[in-house]
């Protein structure tokens, strides 16, 4: 009765051309199901089931002579392109329902013909663009100019797209080249597409010249730009764009205030972002789930968590992004604890964690050094069936090798079916951390020899491992290949150089490679300084650091331990108290453990004992068994046996089980001529045992 009703409102509207094509009859005689009318039977068109009309195809293409071929003289586009020449059955090639073996071979059936409609091609290629299936699009793309079908603006957007999404620049400079033969480049979704392309390729000096050609610029096109400098880490330049966009009268969408507020994190611009927040208010748009992600994400990056918040309890609707968002930020604020309870929480809401929310989660875990919460994190991930995420087993690794557990941290590379650079890095430096640079290097062998390129954060890694382990010769290899990779130019990876060389003890290595670097940065002159220390050059580490303020900003604690280390060792007692003082008046560092050690050993080493211990419980350091044992460490340099026996029992009171203080002890009973209880003291260092303590007394 369906098919029956349907048919008759068709006949009265279309009549003429119904009754001439004889369809009405057999419509009427047919089976329920086995024909089904569609909105193209306002056009004269009638859509077989799937089945049947695949079935019309192929007998179509066993003898084409059997059907009449109207694709080079139809006029109508109703009409159809094909029609069987005694039973009249019609078949449309630009049929949305076209089963995908069609295309081809109707475009090979009869060279010279009229090729297959451009426009049934545009729609497959957008189709595959849709179902992301990029590299589809463009082989179907390579496949018309194959057959001299010739693209039209709708082609090349879907095209373009494609290329965007493969990150395939050379592919769509050559697209390029036909769109500007085709004529089209002025037509603006073209533009756009071109824009969004290259942008999003990298190659922001091409996109600005399509931009800058554009006839018309619509807000897709002001929203590629913007997204494509944050890409590129331009926030500045993209709130700039912003700003320029809304000076010509284009208002913005959803989608260009999530560009929009991406900048201002990237920039770290909070006041910006409030600004930019408040015309989303004002456009409604807040109510976008996009959008609010994005404001809690730039809040959380610009370290504004209150902010953060307050967006996330007004949004009606909160979805996996939301929650990650707020875990992310509150993971890089330090507050892993709280990012953990915010996972709790998540999870009673029902809100189901995905590998983004994971990979955050480890990284709070590891921030806190939570290694039983890790490991149950663990535990969930391979339920979900998340483990073979390379990203999520990274994280894993890191996580574990943060938290000391190198095995654990195995255990998962050895199962991780791919492992990228990431993988790599985070076991090296993993062996780092955990004091294990000889592991660490026959890591990076190893990696070598599977084939993996290790980047600079790998070379950071590597020459740690030789610095913690003075090796010298293994660190010039490294360097070499860090000059055949062309990463010598790197900052990180140049501080590192220098680093390794003065642990090593090549200052001259080390400063070569500084006069080389074609920028430094505090870490730059800390590393040099620190290294000048180390070796004994006194005047050499003052004046690198009255030259500092010639290229740097400041200093910080790194710089002052380096300082003040040199002069103690150089006895420079004046010096010494000069910088300690304007370390805080003049920099606003504040003083810690490692300065109030090299004070101590500085007025240690000048014999002012007493003025060490004044100053020890003047700068409220008393807990730490540190500075004690440095001044320990004077009162054996100045045979002080009885402030000796003193300051021992104040050290081993804070740590009972010290077995630094028995060993110096043991030295000045000895330097003392006091055998005894030299042998005393070095039998219980060996034994740290505690029963002795009470009777440190001397005899």
């Amino acid at each position: 009765m369906e098919v029956r009703k349907a048919i008759i409102i068709a006949a009265r509207r279309f009549g003429p051309l119904l009754l001439n094509s004889g369809w009405c009859s057999r419509a009427l005689t047919a089976r329920s199901g086995e024909f089904r009318p569609t909105a193209a039977a306002a056009a004269g068109q009638f859509q077989f089931s799937s089945g049947h009309k695949e079935k019309l195809w192929r007998e179509f293409f066993s003898d084409p002579s059997q059907w009449w071929d109207h694709r080079s003289g139809k006029v109508n586009v109703r009409y159809p392109d094909f029609k069987h020449k005694k039973r009249q059955e019609a078949l449309w090639i630009d049929d949305r329902w076209i089963p995908p073996w069609v295309v081809m071979e109707i475009a090979a059936l009869a060279p010279g013909t009229v090729p297959l409609k451009i426009s049934s091609l545009n729609r497959r290629l957008a189709s595959y663009v849709k179902a992301g299936q990029y590299e589809k699009t463009l082989e179907v793309f390579q496949q018309m100019g194959r057959e001299h079908i010739s693209p039209d603006r709708f082609t090349f957007v879907p095209v373009l797209n494609a290329c965007a999404n493969l990150r395939a620049l050379q592919e769509g400079r050559r697209v390029h080249e036909q769109i500007i033969q085709s004529s089209c480049e002025t037509d603006v979704f073209v533009g756009t597409s071109l824009v969004d392309m290259y942008a999003k390729n990298g190659s922001m000096e091409d996109a600005w010249r399509v931009f800058n050609k554009m006839p018309k610029r619509n807000v897709v096109s002001w929203t590629a730009m913007i997204q494509g400098h944050v890409k590129c880490g331009q926030g500045k330049k993209a709130l700039e764009l912003f700003q320029q966009m809304q000076l010509q009268g284009v208002k913005p969408n959803p989608v260009t205030f999530v560009g929009v507020l991406n900048a201002c994190a990237t920039a770290v611009a909070l006041e910006e972002g409030r600004h930019v927040h408040e015309q989303i208010l004002q456009s409604g748009c807040e109510s976008d789930v996009a959008v609010g992600n994005s404001l809690i994400d730039m809040y959380a990056k610009c370290g504004s968590m209150e902010d953060a918040w307050r967006v996330f309890n007004k949004m009606p609707v909160r979805t996996v992004v939301s929650w990650t968002a707020m875990i992310v930020g509150h993971v890089k604020c330090g507050q892993g604890q709280r990012a953990l309870e915010l996972f709790q929480q998540m999870k009673l809401e029902n809100v189901q964690p995905d590998p983004v929310t994971f990979m955050a989660v480890l990284n709070a875990c590891a921030s806190v050094l939570a290694l039983a919460e890790g490991r149950h994190i663990h535990q969930q991930i391979m339920q979900c069936g998340c483990e073979s995420a390379v990203f999520v087993g990274n994280s894993l690794i890191d996580m574990y090798t943060k938290c000391g557990s190198m095995e654990d941290a195995w255990a998962v590379f050895n199962r991780m079916c791919t492992r990228d650079v990431v993988s790599w890095n985070a076991m090296i430096l993993g062996h780092v951390k955990c004091g294990q640079g000889q592991k660490a290097l026959e890591l990076f062998q190893q990696m070598r020899q599977e084939g993996v390129q290790p980047d600079p954060l790998t070379f950071v890694g590597v020459l740690n491992a030789c610095a913690s382990i003075a090796a010298l010769a293994e660190g010039m290899q490294v360097h070499q290949q860090i000059i055949q990779n062309g990463c010598e130019s790197d900052l990180f990876v140049g501080n590192s150089l220098i680093d390794m060389y003065a642990k090593s003890g090549s200052m001259e290595k080390a400063w070569r490679v500084f006069n080389k670097m074609p920028s430094h940065d505090l870490v730059s002159w800390n590393a040099m300084l620190g290294g000048f220390a180390m070796h004994g050059q006194i005047k050499e580490a003052l004046t690198h650091f009255e030259l500092m303020p010639q290229e740097v900003e400041g200093a910080d604690n790194i710089t002052f331990v380096g300082l003040l280390s040199a002069c103690s060792h150089g006895g420079l007692m004046e010096e010494g108290l000069h910088y300690f003082n304007i370390m805080g008046l003049v920099y606003n560092v504040s003083a810690t453990v490692e300065h109030c050690v090299c004070m101590v050993d500085l007025l240690g080493r000048a014999g002012h004992l007493q003025e060490a211990e004044n100053f020890i419980k003047t700068m409220l350091c008393e807990s730490s068994t540190s500075v004690w044992t440095a001044l320990l460490g004077a009162c054996r340099i100045h045979g002080e046996v009885q402030m000796a026996q003193r300051i021992a029992n104040i050290i081993l009171e804070i740590d009972p089980g010290n077995a630094m203080c028995y060993a110096v002890l043991s030295n000045i009973y000895a330097a003392g001529g006091k055998w005894n209880l030299s042998h005393r003291y070095s039998t219980t260092e060996k034994e740290t045992g505690c029963e002795e303590r009470a009777g440190l007394q001397l005899d």
